[in-house]
């Protein structure tokens, strides 16, 4: 488990550093041609601050930005949960040994959420297709106030489960981590005690215009390690472009309607055709930057608020701690 970090504005931020503009930039024409908040990808980097880096977007364009005019993309999204002034500190921590210093306490018995995700939630899923399970846990207070702690995630690799410990739960779903915002909305609850059902119906409380950020960079990040791919192997994994893709137009959809779209509905087929690697991979990288120059206009005339709501969010977890005092499962 890795703890919070915090990055000192002294540092030069190095060469594949993934980053957000705080100043829009303007083409030649005067035009916007990336919002304030478009994530870009350092490709150089000045030798102080003095300097500009030299930044490059999603849709291939470069611009020359300043040290003072970025943010690193990971400090970005920790937002409010992140002003503690601490300094970078790794924490390694042998889950295995955590569960056997608890004596095997039973923390599947503390599930409070359980939905299904992946292909049978998307609607992509065929007769092989596997059921993955996500969800919640919250631990006895004792156990999580013990010398050994909890978890932050227990999986049974052999069911295909994993659920979050609750407060990694809505951490996550705060710097919106799109595995997480998707279990609010999954098409298929098998588990939802009082305390999930009263999360859950907070789920807009945690839909932000950081969806735009965080989709954006993970895309960014996977698309040029298969672009190595492609130069090193001649392949690539066609289901994980598929869902790169599906990713894409489920950001758009919650920029624009506030809600994420779990089952891709019309875009099946197309979709499918990726998986099948029947799409060519230019075509993939077309749409691919079609759908960026889409996220880009969503993320301009979206209603969201630019960050979630941190004390709701704040509160709800006091309050299940609280509950978490008692042995019986709120």
């Amino acid at each position: 488990m890795t703890r919070r970090v915090q990055a000192s504005d002294r540092l030069i931020y190095p060469v594949g550093s993934q980053v957000v503009i705080r100043k829009s930039v303007q083409s030649s024409n005067g035009r916007v041609a990336h919002p304030a908040g478009a994530v870009g990808v350092i490709v150089k980097a000045p030798m102080d601050q003095q300097h500009a880096y030299r930044v490059r977007f999603p849709d291939g364009d470069e611009a020359a930005i300043r040290h003072e005019n970025l943010t690193l993309l990971a400090q970005f999204k920790e937002g409010d949960i992140g002003k503690r002034g601490v300094e970078r500190v790794t924490v390694e921590v042998n889950d295995d040994a955590r569960l056997s210093a608890l004596n095997a306490e039973p923390l599947m018995d503390r599930v409070i959420f359980r939905c299904v995700i992946g292909s049978r939630a998307y609607g992509l899923d065929d007769e092989e297709s596997d059921v993955d399970r996500r969800g919640i846990y919250l631990p006895r207070a004792d156990q999580h106030w013990s010398l050994y702690g909890v978890p932050e995630q227990i999986e049974n690799e052999t069911t295909q489960e994993a659920y979050w410990e609750l407060q990694k739960f809505v951490v996550l779903a705060l710097k919106a981590n799109p595995n997480v915002l998707e279990c609010f909305y999954s098409p298929i609850v098998e588990t939802a005690t009082p305390l999930a059902q009263e999360l859950l119906d907070m789920k807009e409380l945690f839909m932000s215009r950081l969806v735009y950020q965080t989709y954006n960079g993970y895309v960014m990040s996977q698309f040029k390690k298969m672009q190595a791919d492609i130069r090193n192997q001649g392949q690539v994994k066609w289901k994980h472009v598929m869902h790169l893709i599906r990713l894409l137009i489920s950001g758009i959809k919650v920029l624009n309607e506030g809600f994420v779209p779990v089952q891709v509905g019309e875009h099946r087929d197309a979709l499918l055709t990726i998986k099948s690697g029947e799409m060519s991979w230019d075509d993939v990288e077309a749409w691919r930057l079609n759908l960026h120059v889409d996220f880009d206009l969503a993320f301009q005339q979206t209603d969201l608020p630019e960050r979630p709501d941190y004390e709701a969010a704040n509160a709800f977890l006091v309050k299940s701690r609280r509950l978490a005092l008692k042995d019986e499962l709120p």
